[in-house]
């Protein structure tokens, strides 16, 4: 127990209940621990007590433990890339326990990059700044477009120097996440035949996650059902904003249904189906327009390793679970329409809503057009009966063509003009997160200068309001950015 105390209301469930899927361990204590940046809103719903910059930056760099908290790592193990590995575990992360906040509701404190654990598999544990921030910005760029994601709380840097391909500034980054079960979790203990630690697993997640099942005649299908729905839901939010995780391993695939591990992940500028950003990922398996069909293999694994607490008869439990997983794609498609329908003003969709949709990413695909500036014009040109965002076009034609057909079809909807500009500027955001504004702040705070990554996130925060003197921000990469390739950072 540390003598450190954060204010923080710990009550470290996972810890107690789980004591077989865990290393109790601490962090490498950091020479020079320096907090870089803290998320104060989120710190304020945490209910974190102690400001005191030089003592968060020692708990944040993990070497020492604040008081109420039981650091640990957890293990899983994971599909990664199709491959099963059947022993993983935080190998660069360390989870400090869970805390309460003023609604009772229950969150993981887990910092990244505080050194080594017995998972590491001969690795350092750490992490460098760039992949701090580039977490820290993702993170909240996601949580402020209203898609479920693990949360950013603080980066500190550790005052020593950590090789990649070069010397770089070591950090650590603290992220908040409803939980860090995740798909592979599951995995370890079925691959190992532990079925009572199987059970003894769900029902801690439904516990946590899922109360409303605990009164189920069938919790584990229900529950299989629910993971299910949260990721059809979040997958279909990715989309349609552009994002490609990038590695879709089972590993990265919670129960919670949060965006976890931002890595080798980003936000596509012009429309690309086959978009792939990771270097590792050179096949495309997880390419943009894949990515539901993966988190369904993803859900089929982990039905896999709740198939006998389903049924005692295996042929019965497998049927069981094959109907559950079939029903991603109704759920899926239907969160992917009427996303897809309100970026585009309808508030009301129809069933061939869909075809008008994708008609227009083959038009986009086709002129290499920017994905998010296109919906932002299109509600403008609503809004002064123009139509500007021909322009964006080369095949201008075509575009018109389908423009007669949407104006259309806003025609029949029961929403006024207003009403509708009004939906579309709720979902379609002005800025994201854009690789080379991410990179260049990454860059400069490698050299010490802050000021871009602050003004970056401040500026992330409210991703749907139009602000002066940001233009650039809302403009896709210059072509001197050149393609853009990700790298697992931490």
């Amino acid at each position: 127990m540390g003598c450190i105390d954060l204010g923080f209301r710990f009550d470290n469930s996972f810890a107690r209940e789980m004591s077989w899927a865990y290393d109790a361990c601490l962090g490498d204590l950091a020479p020079a621990p320096k907090l870089i940046k803290l998320n104060s809103e989120l710190a304020a719903s945490l209910a974190l007590g102690n400001r005191d910059s030089e003592q968060l930056a020692r708990v944040l760099s993990g070497g020492e433990a604040p008081v109420g908290a039981e650091p640990l790592a957890q293990v899983y193990a994971g599909h990664q890339f199709g491959g099963f590995s059947p022993r993983l575990g935080d190998g660069r992360a360390l989870l400090l326990g869970e805390v309460l906040d003023g609604s009772e509701n229950r969150w993981d404190i887990q910092l990244k990059g505080s050194g080594p654990t017995c998972f590491s598999r001969g690795g350092d544990g750490k992490a460098v700044i760039g992949a701090a921030l580039r977490e820290y910005i993702l993170c909240e760029a996601m949580h402020a477009l209203d898609i479920p994601t693990t949360r950013a709380l603080a980066v500190v840097t550790t005052g020593e120097e950590i090789f990649r391909d070069r010397l770089l500034p070591g950090a650590v980054f603290t992220r908040v996440a409803s939980s860090h079960l995740r798909v592979g979790t599951f995995q370890y203990f079925a691959a190992r035949g532990e079925m009572d630690r199987v059970k003894q697993l769900a029902d801690h997640s439904i516990a946590r996650h899922y109360p409303q099942l605990q009164q189920s005649k069938q919790p584990y299908l229900d529950f299989i059902c629910a993971v299910r729905d949260r990721q059809a839901k979040l997958v279909a939010k990715w989309l349609l904003v552009g994002f490609v995780h990038g590695v879709m391993n089972t590993d990265n695939m919670t129960i919670s249904g949060e965006t976890i591990d931002y890595g080798p992940c980003a936000f596509i500028d012009h429309y690309d189906a086959d978009a792939v950003f990771s270097s590792i990922d050179r096949e495309g398996r997880y390419r943009y327009s894949a990515q539901p069909a993966i988190a369904q293999w993803n859900l089929a694994r982990f039905a896999e390793t709740l198939l006998p607490l389903l049924n005692d008869d295996e042929q019965q439990a497998i049927d069981l679970a094959t109907e559950a997983i079939k029903g991603f794609w109704p759920v899926f498609n239907q969160h992917w329409l009427s996303g897809a329908c309100a970026k585009l003003g309808l508030s009301e969709p129809q069933e061939q809503d869909g075809e008008l949709c994708e008609q227009l990413l083959e038009l986009m695909a086709d002129d290499g057009v920017d994905f998010t500036q296109l919906f932002r014009q299109l509600a403008q040109d609503i809004e002064t009966a123009d139509n500007q965002a021909q322009q964006l076009f080369a095949k201008a034609e075509a575009f018109n063509a389908w423009r007669e057909r949407w104006l259309a079809r806003l025609s029949s909807d029961p929403h006024s003009k207003a009403q509708q500009v009004g939906l579309m500027n709720r979902v379609n955001p002005v800025y994201i997160a854009r690789n080379h504004l991410v990179e260049a702040a990454i860059a400069a705070a490698e050299q010490g200068d802050y000021q871009p990554f602050e003004r970056l996130t401040e500026l992330l925060q409210d991703p749907f309001q139009v602000r002066e003197g940001f233009e650039e921000y809302a403009k896709a990469a210059p072509a001197s950015f050149g393609p853009f390739v990700s790298y697992c950072g931490t």
